[in-house]
């Protein structure tokens, strides 16, 4: 008998729950595709927290009249084209609106044809390779592209050093640091420069012989935009061998595994980045107040950060990524991806990192790149210029 009164109690209390308002809360889905492992792991950790701490701030938006909490879906591809693939049919079959990601081109053009099969659009948050987009009507990007990060890099070591030979660094097979090369190489030709270029193979991890070679060939500067991890093998074999000139990357190395490496030793550090801590602007210090306020309350997200509250330009772009789609859901005013693709060639924010509109090809319509340098005393960055190409 107590039994029974049990179970007519509890169906008693779920009629009621129901009957209430109780009914489940609307879901929208917004895959994170990134690396969490592999070469790019740790940038790509740091561009998921921007994400992540986007939705504690906003964990729901309103798509023709109804609320929806949003619910992110993060998959890790291992920084590898091979494992691309099965990172983004994953995302795919857990029914996502729209992607953001990923940190490293490669990876992002790899996946490419998954979503667009799919008919998902991705949103690129840092893979700055024009492949990315070209040809296709599913794939944005709110940063700017490697030719014209190259040729801002080219234009900022004439401008500044004087340079006149250029030793460039690229790692074999990577989409990325090959293509930002390639673009650097043609701009520094153009400036009337002379080039020396090598490429170092996949499980590479003494630089010895290439930083010889730099000194060797007497080059104004280093030029070497590859991984985080490589780029800490490059620094401390810097050191160890007195490489006094100038060291220039893109926006992988703006890491606070760089400034770290850098810290105590004598190199000169140079990047183009995204987004730099300074503007008094409220949108600006109540990213950069909140964000590390959730660095520092977080211990996993701290761990994920490298372990201290450095903001890295990667995760202000995580952060404007998650609200572009969130303006590209309600201006679809439907979850359906197809729908948000369409909606996204029209959607623009102001974020943190900037304004944000996409051209004909699906491209941010940017034109301004900061430069930051390692300050090796303090083992913080310089902001030191907003550069333009000429």
């Amino acid at each position: 008998m107590k039994k029974s009164l049990m179970i007519m109690a509890s169906a008693l209390l779920a009629f009621a729950f129901v009957s209430c308002g109780g009914e489940k809360e609307p879901v929208v889905k917004i895959g994170v595709y990134e690396p969490a492992s592999g070469d790019n792991g740790a940038g790509g950790k740091q561009e998921t927290l921007g994400v992540q701490y986007a939705n504690t701030v906003t964990p729901t938006v309103d798509i023709a009249g109804k609320t929806y909490k949003v619910q992110l879906e993060i998959v890790d591809n291992e920084s590898s084209n091979d494992k691309a693939v099965t990172a983004a049919s994953e995302l795919v079959s857990k029914g996502v609106s729209v992607v953001l990601g990923s940190y490293g081109s490669g990876v992002s053009i790899a996946a490419s044809d998954t979503f667009k099969n799919a008919d998902v659009p991705a949103i690129g948050v840092t893979c700055t390779n024009p492949q990315v987009t070209l040809g296709n009507d599913h794939y944005y990007r709110i940063c700017f592209l490697d030719p014209f990060q190259g040729t801002v890099l080219a234009n900022f070591a004439v401008d500044n050093f004087a340079a006149k030979k250029a030793y460039c660094l690229a790692k074999l097979g990577d989409d990325y640091s090959v293509g930002l090369a390639k673009y650097f190489i043609e701009a520094f030709k153009k400036l009337g420069g002379e080039i020396v270029y090598e490429t170092f193979p996949e499980g590479t991890s003494d630089f010895a012989a290439y930083v010889a070679n730099a000194k060797n060939n007497k080059a104004d500067v280093f030029f070497s935009p590859v991984s985080i991890e490589a780029a800490a093998l490059i620094i401390n074999q810097a050191d160890t061998q007195g490489l006094s000139i100038p060291i220039l990357a893109g926006d992988t190395w703006d890491s606070n595994v760089v400034l770290a490496n850098a810290k105590g030793t004598n190199t000169k550090i140079y990047v183009t980045t995204f987004f730099v801590e300074g503007s008094q602007e409220k949108q600006v210090t109540d990213f950069v107040t909140g964000f590390r306020n959730y660095l520092n309350t977080n211990a996993t997200a701290k761990t994920n950060n490298g372990g201290d509250d450095e903001i890295a330009a990667v995760s202000a772009m995580g952060f404007d990524a998650y609200y572009t789609a969130l303006a590209a859901l309600k201006k679809a005013g439907s979850t359906k991806s197809s729908a948000v693709k369409a909606a996204l060639p029209s959607t623009t924010y102001t974020g943190v990192s900037g304004s944000i509109a996409f051209d004909s090809n699906g491209d941010a319509k940017r034109d301004v790149a900061y430069i930051k340098q390692v300050n090796t005393s303090t083992g913080k960055w310089d902001f030191i210029a907003v550069q333009k190409v000429k």
